[in-house]
């Protein structure tokens, strides 16, 4: 029986009217496999009664002779027409009403036919009891009725010109007819309660179903609804880790130009203090007296004691000029370089946004120095040593900002981690092959390591342990990995014993 669903769109299906929906599925399908059940019988009974007519039809109206008797012919072509017509309805219109009551009215000639091949033995009767009780499988007493107004029929006609064929005696009371159709009816009755009960718990279990289906329907909807939720809260928690990933990168770029930005005031405050603490005044004073004394400048500087000093002292004013001149060179030069160092992060920043989302062919190698680079202050000021271990490794194919992404912020993580640690704050950043389809890139710390239990944490959406962070560096730079095919790991022997942040991605990002 095929399982009813409730539609999907339009009027909501009532629990009540679905049973009815159910109730009559069932119905039907025991209808048709009724059908089938006696296409199946029928064709049996038809054999068997050829088999009647050869082996005792002969000594029941013969006596003991056994020969070939003309009820084998009544067996063939009476039992055909009587099995066929109802045996074609049941394959090619299975369920319908007119089939059952066909079925029905052949089943009960079938049973007249085998009573008079019997020669009215009252054995054989018992087939019409037996035809009644499969005749109640369909759970329709209509069909009951057809099946017993047949038998009474045929009792009845053949009791009163042809006993002998049904009653297996030359003579018969008239009457006799009706205590078959007695006992028959005696059968129905009890065929009949069992009927209304069979339908009455078809109806109850198509009840249950329904509600069953109804709350199950209603289950399913609820558990759409919310699963759209939560896809939509996933994208949305997707986006806002990218959005803070990306954040975390620019928080790193402007935390480093602030640290460069404050070289840069702290050399343009020392520049401004050695300008100030020129001896120009003096210089200018001497200027002033070679241009008063302009006109009879030889004997000014060979007479005049005032002239006489000028030369040694701008000879030892030069000499004091000298060294303030080298320093602010010295300062000049560290604003340049720092003002250099600000434009290449910038610009390293805004080269990798731009390229966000497109698949580039780069060494994995550049990559990590361009996240040196964009850190560089943050060490240079945290006094963090870093060393390079790398491998020969193959370029790689993926995206660049998102993997920069992950790089920079795994060292700023190990920068912070450093800097509690003391003066030896050893970094170490190490690149090497993965396999023949990877590379592997390693930050390794020797900071202030990770507990046992924020190590299975650690890349959980939320979870920090600083004071001002907010949980989605680490969480977005896992989410990043997965995207880019490969994965981010983290490792700590525990307390104080360092940490290991090991990035493993493949040479091509499909």
């Amino acid at each position: 029986m095929q399982a009813l669903s409730l539609p999907a769109i339009g009027l909501p299906v009532l629990p009540q009217d679905h049973a009815g929906e159910l109730y009559g599925a069932s119905r039907d399908a025991i209808h048709c496999r009724t059908d089938r059940l006696f296409a199946k019988l029928m064709f049996a009974q038809w054999l068997g009664g050829i088999a009647a007519a050869l082996w005792i039809s002969p000594r029941t109206w013969a006596g003991g002779t056994s020969q070939i008797h003309v009820h084998v012919w009544a067996a063939i072509i009476l039992g055909g027409v009587i099995s066929s017509f109802p045996i074609f309805l049941a394959l090619k219109q299975p369920g319908a009403t007119l089939t059952r009551h066909c079925i029905a009215v052949g089943q009960m000639l079938t049973s007249a036919l085998l009573i008079h091949l019997t020669g009215g033995r009252i054995e054989t009767h018992f087939h019409v009891f037996g035809s009644l009780a499969f005749l109640a499988f369909y759970r329709d007493w209509k069909v009951l009725a057809t099946a017993t107004v047949v038998v009474a029929a045929d009792h009845l006609m053949r009791g009163l010109f042809w006993p002998e064929s049904v009653f297996g005696v030359l003579t018969a009371s008239p009457w006799r007819w009706l205590e078959h159709a007695g006992w028959v009816l005696f059968e129905d009755l009890f065929l009949m309660i069992s009927i209304q009960q069979g339908l009455r718990e078809m109806k109850e279990v198509a009840t249950r179903r329904a509600r069953i289906e109804s709350a199950h329907a209603e289950t399913e909807r609820i558990v759409q609804e919310r699963t759209a939720e939560l896809t939509t809260a996933h994208h949305q928690l997707l986006e806002a880790s990218h959005e803070a990933g990306r954040a975390e990168v620019a928080t790193y770029v402007l935390h480093n130009v602030g640290n460069v930005l404050n070289s840069v005031n702290v050399s343009a405050e020392m520049v401004a203090a050695k300008v100030r603490g020129l001896r120009i005044v003096e210089l200018k004073k001497a200027a002033g007296l070679l241009r008063e004394n302009a006109a009879d400048l030889p004997s000014f500087l060979t007479q005049d004691p005032r002239g006489q000093k000028l030369p040694g002292y701008l000879t030892h004013l030069a000499e004091n000029l000298a060294e303030p001149q080298r320093a602010l060179l010295e300062e000049v030069e560290s604003l340049r370089k720092n003002i250099e160092h600000i434009k290449e992060v910038v610009a390293t920043q805004q080269t990798y946004a731009r390229r966000s989302g497109v698949l580039e062919t780069f060494s994995p190698i550049e990559l990590v120095e361009d996240a040196i680079r964009i850190n560089s202050a943050g060490f240079i000021r945290h006094e963090v040593n870093v060393h390079r271990e790398y491998d020969d490794v193959p370029p790689i194919i993926t995206d660049r900002h998102k993997a920069l992404q992950i790089i920079v912020n795994l060292l700023g993580n190990a920068k912070y981690a450093l800097s509690d640690k003391g003066p030896d704050r050893q970094l170490v950043v190490r690149v090497a092959p993965s396999g023949d389809n990877g590379v592997t890139i390693a930050v390794i710390d020797n900071g202030e390591g990770i507990p046992p239990e924020n190590l299975i944490r650690i890349f959980q959406h939320g979870f920090t342990t600083k004071k001002d962070g907010h949980g989605f560096g680490l969480h977005s730079s896992a989410l990043a990995a997965k995207e880019l095919g490969g994965k981010l790991t983290a490792h700590s022997d525990g307390v104080g014993r360092g940490a290991v942040f090991t990035l493993e991605l493949p040479l091509q990002n499909n």
